[in-house]
């Protein structure tokens, strides 16, 4: 008989466990914890996957670059490896793709420049110039690009499509050249070739067009 009376009150022990259990399981559910814990857990699941990744390196010097994110908003890392003082990995917010890069020391001063290049997202096609330059083995500054607008010759009949490569110490722009009337996927103006140059500006480094060229 006592040997029943303990069996009981193991089990009533047991069973009063396992209610306890499922009361703060129930809390924890109205409270959200559920919620918390794929917040925890979201961050490894909604990693986005390295959309162009690449490093280069040139005279010691590397930058490993990678994009992520999809749609029209890409986002840009850019870490350099080898300079003196800073080599904090930059971080920006980009329109469009990056579709690639190149390194060259486009001033002849012993260090060199990366330059990347994204196209927008659309039928236009719009490109740009993302560069940095390196200051004397030290640190990076960002060089200007000008907008193809504040050069009225060059603009003409430019509707995107652009592609860039760095020639020797040059960077190359080509595109095609459209007429009025041109729907976005038939140009009959031929093709414009634009030749610019880095150099020193008052505050930053910058590209300034040399040549325009255009070929029928």
């Amino acid at each position: 008989m006592k040997k029943l009376k303990t069996i009981l009150l193991a089990l009533i022990g047991a069973l009063t466990i396992i209610g306890c259990k499922n009361e703060q399981a129930k809390s924890n559910l109205e409270k959200g914890g559920i919620e918390e814990t794929f917040t925890i857990e979201n961050p490894s699941q909604e990693e986005q996957k390295a959309v162009f990744q690449k490093t280069l390196t040139l005279q010691n010097i590397s930058f490993e670059i990678k994009t992520s994110g999809e749609g029209s908003i890409s986002q840009l890392s850019i870490q350099p490896k080898g300079l003196e003082i800073d080599n904090q990995n930059i971080a920006l917010e980009i329109e469009g793709q990056v579709v690639n890069a190149e390194i060259e020391d486009l001033n002849s001063d012993g260090f060199p420049e990366i330059l990347i290049y994204t196209m927008s997202a659309g039928s236009g096609s719009y490109g740009n110039v993302i560069g940095y330059s390196v200051n004397n083995g030290k640190s990076i500054s960002q060089i200007y690009f000008p907008d193809l607008s504040e050069n009225k010759k060059a603009s003409i009949g430019y509707m995107g499509h652009d592609e860039f490569a760095i020639i020797e110490t040059s960077l190359a722009r080509r595109f095609p050249i459209y007429k009025v009337g041109d729907t976005n996927n038939k140009p009959t103006g031929g093709t414009r070739q634009i030749q610019y140059k880095l150099k020193d500006g008052e505050a930053s480094r910058l590209f300034v067009i040399e040549k325009i060229n255009d070929f029928k």
